[in-house]
């Protein structure tokens, strides 16, 4: 389990490269609500958290859980590699680059 915790306030769609590490690794992420990274990710892929009472409930469910938390730390890494991997990124910033605009990507839907 790791926990995408980031200085500050949450910001909508942010998370450092930590986030990548942790989910592209297989681990359950935990992640703070306001990032809206739910958008993307849903509760079968990430855990997401409201309050920090909420993060230690969850953390706790999950730690005496070894099936969930292994479900679901499974499908957040494929659903990640699927549509988040390198190539992906890179075909993505390409395209932006040079007004390409011949493919939908997962998150411009």
């Amino acid at each position: 389990m790791g926990i995408n915790l980031s200085q500050g306030n949450a910001v909508k769609y942010y998370s450092s490269d930590r986030f990548a590490q942790l989910i592209g690794n297989g681990l359950l992420v935990f992640v703070d609500a306001k990032t809206k990274l739910n958008n993307f990710l849903n509760n079968n892929e990430i855990v997401t958290y409201k309050s920090i009472n909420d993060l230690a409930k969850k953390i706790l469910k999950f730690n005496k859980n070894n099936r969930l938390r292994k479900k679901i730390a499974k499908k957040g890494r494929e659903k990640y590699h699927k549509y988040f991997n390198s190539k992906t990124v890179a075909e993505y910033i390409i395209n932006k680059t040079y007004s390409i605009n011949n493919k939908k990507f997962y998150w411009n839907k």
